[in-house]
């Protein structure tokens, strides 16, 4: 769906609302003191697989860019708005062994991570996690990927960028997204340390309204512009790695 420049503004400001805690920003190293490597960002995901008498029953994952985790060290960055208190983001994630933290799955260009060992960090330390999450509600089922056509659609990346100082301001662009052969791709090179992030469409909902599909997650750039991993492959790959 191409939209107007009017709502495309009133989508960016929502975006950040409703999921501008959903990410975290990441960077990969050789080890302590050595030069980084290729900011980039990582989100968390709540995959809904069961319920019981109790409750729905989720997996919660924080996914990026394969590109981006295969390095040995690691660090995740913490913000005020996602800790509580806001002191625990003073120092970020150390994470020696970095590719050893994720689940590969290299055919899709994604990495995933399990987040009970994040929420153990957090405990060890007095401090607790106040994310918000791509929900199974928002992640693109396989039917909106598919409407994802050659002609150029409305897309909004929410990223963490790379600012004055190291600095990692919160970010969403207007993009377009198109269907290139096989693959669903963002049509520019994005900004430094977006890669990883996730990327939105949009769609009517059930009431007309415009309604919020995550697409995926933005791998690095090719050919002037961005493969996405989507969700319709993302969804079956995790499924098939719990089933293991």
């Amino acid at each position: 769906m191409l939209l107007d420049q009017e709502t495309e503004n009133e989508i960016v400001f929502e975006l950040c609302q409703l999921l501008g805690r959903a990410i975290l920003p990441l960077t990969g190293s050789d080890g302590p003191g050595t030069p980084p490597g290729v900011p980039g960002t990582a989100f968390f995901y709540s995959e809904l697989v069961g319920a019981t008498d109790d409750g729905e029953i989720a997996h919660e994952w924080l996914l990026t860019a394969d590109a981006l985790t295969d390095r040995a060290y690691g660090e995740i960055g913490l913000r005020p708005s996602v800790t509580d208190p806001a002191e625990g983001a003073d120092e970020p994630i150390d994470l020696p062994g970095f590719a050893g933290h994720w689940l590969h799955l290299p055919e899709l260009g994604l990495a995933a991570m399990p987040t009970g060992g994040l929420h153990g960090y957090a405990d060890d330390r007095g401090w607790r996690w106040r994310t918000q999450q791509v929900t199974e509600a928002v992640a693109a089922p396989a039917d909106s990927v598919a409407r994802i056509g050659a002609a150029p659609a409305s897309a909004f990346v929410l990223a963490l960028g790379v600012g004055d100082g190291g600095a990692r301001p919160l970010e969403a662009v207007v993009e377009r997204v198109a269907r290139d052969g096989g693959e669903v791709r963002v049509t520019t090179e994005l900004p430094a340390g977006y890669v990883g992030a996730p990327v939105f469409a949009v769609e009517a909902g059930p009431d007309g309204g415009p309604a919020l599909r995550c697409l995926g997650v933005v791998l690095p750039p090719q050919a002037g512009g961005h493969p996405i991993a989507t969700f319709d492959r993302i969804r079956a790959a995790l499924a098939a790695v719990v089933a293991d």
